[in-house]
């Protein structure tokens, strides 16, 4: 995508009105919008255009959103964003697993789905090189090709655990990573249900990167999915 282009986004919806208003908010953002009713018709679409953002329903008239975020992940990595009335916290975890960047539950706010589709694109747009990216939370700094953080120039200590767990959701910010995910690459798969050890790992982080560890800014939880690490990128239009 070239400077200045539009995003070339899809919409997979077979709710005609959600349909329409997201064309027409979208637009007036600068996107360039197709749109599809139906499984089939998302998946034709996807492979004949080249896009730079997907929105996803689930409940598809001839199948479900999922196949076409399975689908998806075998040739792009480009930001799918999944739009469902579906609250199911497993289901949630289900499409997030599945390669979903985002779940945003109907009924939305435009305003904040628009925060989410900002987040996801910014997210995208990030150089592939991430160890020679700096990330900053406030007064924060995470240097993930040096594995150093800092509050200003005071190096902060972490153990090794706490480490890779701050590395896993920073090599992901701005995007929920799930408890699953985040136990299977920080301790290992036989820890899949030591769910303790995460809220355990993640009190110990917030004490140490945010402000004010009761109120968190930058280690959000979302409840029974996972956890993201903001930015200062992403805070700044982020729903919290």
């Amino acid at each position: 995508m070239s400077q200045g282009a539009p995003v070339q986004t899809l919409v997979v919806e077979d709710d005609e009105a959600i349909r329409q208003m997201l064309r027409t908010t979208l637009e007036a953002e600068g996107h360039r919008v197709h749109t599809a009713r139906s499984l089939r018709e998302g998946l034709t679409l996807a492979g004949n255009r080249r896009l730079d953002l997907f929105i996803v329903d689930l409940g598809l008239p001839d199948g479900d959103g999922l196949q076409l975020i399975h689908a998806l992940r075998k040739w792009t990595s480009r930001p799918v964003l999944v739009l469902s009335a579906r609250t199911d916290e497993t289901q949630k975890v289900q499409a997030l697993d599945a390669g979903a960047d985002d779940y945003v539950t109907k009924p939305f706010g435009v305003a904040e789905l628009h925060a989410r589709v900002r987040v996801a694109l910014r997210h995208a747009a990030r150089p592939a090189r991430l160890a020679s990216t700096l990330l900053r939370c406030g007064a924060v700094s995470i240097d993930l090709g040096t594995k150093r953080v800092q509050r200003g120039a005071e190096e902060l200590k972490l153990t090794a655990t706490q480490w890779r767990l701050l590395e896993v959701l920073a090599r992901h910010a701005g995007r929920v990573v799930t408890a699953d995910r985040l136990l299977a690459e920080v301790w290992g798969p036989s820890h899949a249900e030591q769910r303790h050890y995460l809220r355990i790992y993640v009190r110990q982080l917030r004490q140490k990167l945010e402000q004010d560890p009761a109120r968190p800014r930058y280690l959000l939880n979302d409840t029974g999915i996972g956890y993201r690490l903001m930015t200062d990128e992403e805070v700044g239009g982020a729903p919290s």
